[in-house]
């Protein structure tokens, strides 16, 4: 009777979240599922169902492996800039005594702030017209013409990639310091005895001990980074000339601007069937990871 009450009790606390999770994920998800078999519309008032077309007309179109092809390149720079800045970030301020809360506190700031704000300021530091770095490049003598970052095709998606990086760094900064100081201090000091060089001691210690963390953050960032939309939307909203157009704003132009919601739905589903089967590799890796440090 009393484990009955009790399981009774659980549940109780823990509908509240499977219905926010139901509402926000489970419902918008499977009617993606639903609408990319039919012929759905945002202007018209009934929809049938077709199959399979959706995902056939989708694959046949160019833009799509186009996105695709940008969404791969966009995640991988991103994501090795991001690991590699964090790490360095971590390792040093790992040897910091003095003043580490303080750089952590500087080094977290673009997460305080909203990414509307984040976007217009880097608009307008890359500006060519009243931007302030091309002016300063002009002033340093570096160019003689401010240039337009991002009217380029080229400088366009370099730069949005760089203010991915920094804006992610800090959190796998965080992350994996907090993963450092876990690794037991006195494997360091036998390592310093035994005549260990740095890179001895951090291939042999310091990474076993994190290379765990780094792999579900990889995991996650790489998810998070491959579905970015808002940085990228506000920023150049997947232009010049479709040069930084991913898989989320290809979903979104054809679901809101052609209004082919059927059609954007097939999108949204073939790429959670993508992220599933990185996901899926990700965690073989980890997985094995964690047996050999058993």
């Amino acid at each position: 009777m009393y484990y009955s009450r009790n399981n009774y009790t659980r549940w109780i606390f823990v509908l509240p979240a499977l219905l926010v999770v139901s509402v926000l994920f489970v419902y918008p998800f499977l009617s993606s599922i639903f609408y990319s078999f039919t012929n759905k519309n945002l202007i018209m008032p009934h929809y049938s169902f077709v199959g399979l077309a959706n995902y056939k007309a989708v694959l046949a179109d160019p833009k799509f492996w186009m996105s695709f092809g940008h969404s791969l390149i966009w995640t991988t720079f991103s994501l090795i800039g991001q690991v590699l800045v964090g790490f360095v970030l971590a390792l040093a301020l790992n040897r910091v005594e003095r003043f580490k809360w303080l750089y952590k506190i500087l080094l977290i700031v673009p997460w305080a702030f909203p990414t509307i704000v984040i976007a217009f300021s880097w608009q307008w530091i890359l500006n060519g017209v009243y931007g302030y770095l091309p002016n300063m490049l002009v002033k340093l003598g570096f160019m003689d013409i401010a240039p337009n970052f991002l009217a380029d095709r080229t400088w366009a998606f370099i730069c949005l990639v760089f203010i991915n990086i920094w804006f992610g760094a800090p959190l796998i900064m965080v992350n994996i310091l907090s993963a450092l100081q876990t690794v037991p201090s006195d494997q360091y000091e036998a390592a310093k005895i035994d005549g260990a060089n740095m890179w001895q001691v951090f291939r042999y210690i310091t990474l076993p001990h994190i290379k765990v963390v780094v792999g579900l953050l990889v995991v996650l960032r790489t998810v998070w980074v491959f579905n970015n939309f808002d940085i990228i939307y506000l920023i150049t909203g997947g232009g010049p000339a479709d040069a930084t157009m991913t898989l989320p704003i290809f979903a979104y132009d054809m679901g809101w601007g052609s209004k082919l919601l059927g059609r954007s739905s097939a999108v949204t589903v073939l790429l959670f069937i993508f992220l599933l089967s990185v996901c899926f590799i990700y965690f073989k890796i980890i997985n094995r990871w964690e047996k050999e440090g058993r």
